[in-house]
């Protein structure tokens, strides 16, 4: 008994006294104990890292420091563990780049905060607002600006790779309103009617009716960042539920299953649900 409360009062004054010290160097917060394990976030020289619960430290190897990150994070779950409703399945893993062998940042909890940025084809982006766990070595190192693989948002301390940067600037760099197409190959909607799984897209919901204008198939459709249409977007199944003059001219995310119209030229989306982006 009074060696555990040693052991104990031992974890309680390293956390404390450790605490209080400021990192000498920049320093890479990983997603486990092991310098292999990818990159979270560099906090600046300077920053004084927030201890993780005693729990977590007691099992943290030697070596290392359990960190509490706070976010927000930008990250990625698959489309898959997004349900009708637009919200993330508790137990989802939430990882930081969009590839199931990226280093996973969180498992989705009940209460977590989150917010659909962006879509990349199987992937959807999301906003993560909460604290995570992360890992530092206790010698800090500094880290080669030059030689690292990755760039770092000096306005957030986040990093990215650099080659998730090079296919996909936009996740980065516009995270403004646009819409993303996928990467996988488009489903085919080659013959009339035919359609495919329900799936994410976002962009500007905006009304088709012109004064004087021949009337549309459809009364709305989705636009690109450029105002190009999208798709027409077939509202009828959520009109009963959902004020559809709230949402115009607005970005939002819709889900649904996309459609090929008869002229062949054009793609209806069947909305089974939406929200503002």
């Amino acid at each position: 008994m009074n060696k555990r409360l040693f052991t104990t009062l031992s974890l309680l004054a390293i956390t404390v006294s450790t605490h209080a010290l400021p990192l000498g160097a920049p320093t890479a917060v990983h997603t486990q104990p092991d310098s292999s394990a990818a990159v979270i976030r560099v906090l600046p020289h300077g920053t004084e890292p927030q201890h993780a619960d005693l729990s977590t430290q007691a099992g943290t190897p030697a070596g290392w420091m359990a960190i509490k990150v706070p976010g927000p994070f930008e990250a990625y779950v698959q489309n898959k563990d997004i349900d009708k409703g637009l919200h993330i399945k508790p137990g989802t893993s939430i990882h930081l780049e969009p590839m199931a062998n990226s280093g996973v940042l969180s498992l989705m909890e009940a209460g977590d905060k989150t917010s659909i940025t962006g879509l990349h084809g199987k992937w959807t982006q999301v906003k993560l607002d909460k604290a995570v766990t992360g890992y530092i070595q206790a010698n800090a190192k500094h880290i080669d600006p030059i030689s690292s693989p990755v760039l770092v948002d000096m306005e957030n301390t986040a990093m990215t790779n650099q080659t998730q940067v090079a296919n996909d600037p936009a996740s980065i760099f516009g995270k403004g309103p646009y819409v993303v197409i996928p990467t996988e190959p488009s489903p085919d909607l080659s013959q009339t009617g035919a359609s495919s799984l329900p799936r994410l897209f976002q962009g500007k919901f905006v009304t088709t009716r012109r004064p004087f204008s021949p009337r549309r198939p459809h009364d709305w459709q989705l636009n690109d960042p450029a105002g190009v249409r999208y798709a027409y977007l077939d509202v009828s199944k959520i009109m009963q539920t959902t004020q559809i003059e709230d949402f115009a001219n607005r970005e939002v995310v819709v889900y649904g299953a996309p459609k090929s119209m008869a002229d062949g030229k054009n793609i209806v989306i069947q909305v089974d649900n939406m929200r503002l982006k």
